[in-house]
């Protein structure tokens, strides 16, 4: 067999020999290039006696790898120069004249949550983290509203809200009712404002495309349409995405 010229047959065996790689993606797709068109001629030496053979040619004691023998330097060259196959262009203009199939665009993130029997969403930068029950402390002449009182979160007193009492979801329960009833506590932080408002259930984030938003009807269920910003679809369900801006401002004005 004709190994080319700086890589004569002779074999070194035992610990003499190089060790033996695995042939790499790159080697691999010259491998099928030479067996597509044999009239090149190149004997792929180097996946013979080379690093991705046997690793027994002599040279690689001066070459130390066969990608910097003149040989396998050669059998690129001539690969790279060869003859375009008769197809090769119309292969290509099929290729490239399919219509491409367009991953649905996301510009959006939403943190979902459920108060009641509500689903609904809040923007995703709105929110800091979600955290465990929490004792909540009243405030005095706080009775009324939708206030509850405040919590420690990392030892910062944060207001905590009643979002679903200002939605119209629910009524306003009592500071002991709140205490067993509720599961998680959402932190949100809107334009410095900070506050704290008890949630039944966390879904976690999901993205979509604000332009997807069906327009809410005369009402969302039981909530207040005036803080709903769309409707947006979730597997078979459907969440209120709520307007932050709406929203936090009518929290900030509660606590006038």
């Amino acid at each position: 067999m004709w190994v080319g010229q700086g890589c004569p047959q002779p074999a070194a065996t035992g610990k003499d020999a190089p060790p033996v790689n695995e042939m790499s993606d790159t080697d691999s797709i010259t491998k099928v290039a030479i067996a597509s068109d044999p009239s090149q001629n190149i004997q792929a030496c180097w996946s013979d006696i080379g690093v991705y053979g046997k690793g027994s040619c002599p040279e690689l004691a001066k070459f130390i790898h066969c990608r910097n023998c003149p040989v396998y330097s050669s059998a690129g060259s001539q690969l790279l120069t060869r003859p375009l196959p008769a197809d090769y262009r119309r292969q290509w203009t099929e290729h490239f004249t399919q219509q491409k199939k367009l991953a649905a665009q996301t510009n959006a993130s939403a943190l979902l949550f459920r108060i009641s029997a509500e689903l609904l969403a809040l923007p995703t930068p709105a929110f800091q983290e979600v955290t465990e029950k929490r004792r909540i402390h009243s405030l005095p002449h706080r009775r009324q509203g939708i206030v509850f009182g405040l919590v420690n979160i990392r030892g910062e007193l944060l207001v905590c809200v009643s979002l679903g009492h200002l939605l119209g979801i629910e009524k306003l329960p009592s500071l002991q009712a709140l205490r067993t009833a509720y599961n998680r506590l959402l932190v949100a932080n809107w334009e410095g404002a900070r506050f704290v408002f008890p949630v039944d259930e966390v879904f976690g984030t999901h993205r979509f495309n604000l332009h997807d938003l069906k327009e809410p009807p005369a009402t969302v269920a039981r909530s207040n349409p005036s803080y709903t910003q769309g409707l947006l679809s979730w597997g078979n369900k459907v969440v209120g995405f709520l307007n932050g801006d709406l929203l936090f401002s009518a929290l900030n004005r509660s606590l006038s």
